[in-house]
């Protein structure tokens, strides 16, 4: 009984994962295939760029939240362990990086794994998130500040003396690198796309 009622939900937050978001928003509201314009990428900050605020902050709570939700269906089923969470939140960035309804062409999965990161420990979220905005700050970069951040992210989990979250942690580590190659190939090249603040962002714009 417990295999079937995880297989399940296993399934079932890998297709939460794979909701595609950004597809749906830009061919309903904006009859737009996002996949087309700007990095070709379907999550938040190539909404931003293509489609706008609006429609950037609608993917990217969608996004973030179904990282939550599919972190939290052990929880919500009362399958057990909350370690779990782990298992189940990690189904969901593979869902949203793999997503089964795009051919297995999905985002780079930062959103659904911040998200993921809320649902298992609120504390450990919060840390995470005085990582990312000050580096996004600075750098205007949400590639860069997600490859630094991440790094960091896994480093700081150690302090949790959560060996579960350490791993997961270290295989995110793989999973945005590996995400992020193209925007690695830009920022070797100095192309790489800036949001519109930040310290780099009025340096560049003042001196250009």
């Amino acid at each position: 009984m417990f295999a079937l009622k995880f297989a399940s939900l296993f399934i079932l937050a890998y297709l939460i994962g794979s909701f595609p978001t950004g597809v749906l928003v830009g061919k309903i509201f904006f009859h737009k295939d996002i996949r087309k314009y700007g990095s070709g990428n379907i999550g938040t900050t190539n909404t931003f760029r293509v489609l706008g605020p609006v429609a950037g902050i609608i993917v990217f709570l969608v996004d973030f939240f179904k990282g939550t939700i599919a972190t939290l269906l052990p929880v919500l089923f009362h399958l057990g362990s909350h370690y779990l969470c782990l298992i189940f939140g990690l189904a969901a960035i593979l869902g949203h990086a793999f997503p089964i309804f795009l051919k297995f062409k999905g985002g780079k999965a930062v959103a659904t794994s911040a998200g993921f990161l809320l649902g298992y420990n609120v504390h450990f979220f919060l840390i995470c998130a005085v990582i990312f905005f000050p580096i996004l700050f600075i750098t205007s970069m949400v590639s860069l500040t997600s490859l630094i951040s991440v790094v960091l992210i896994f480093i700081a989990s150690f302090f949790f003396h959560d060996l579960a979250l350490s791993i997961i942690s270290g295989l995110l580590v793989v999973l945005i690198y590996w995400s992020h190659r193209s925007n690695i190939v830009r920022l070797k090249h100095h192309q790489e796309n800036m949001v519109p603040f930040g310290l780099y962002y009025w340096y560049y714009k003042k001196h250009h």
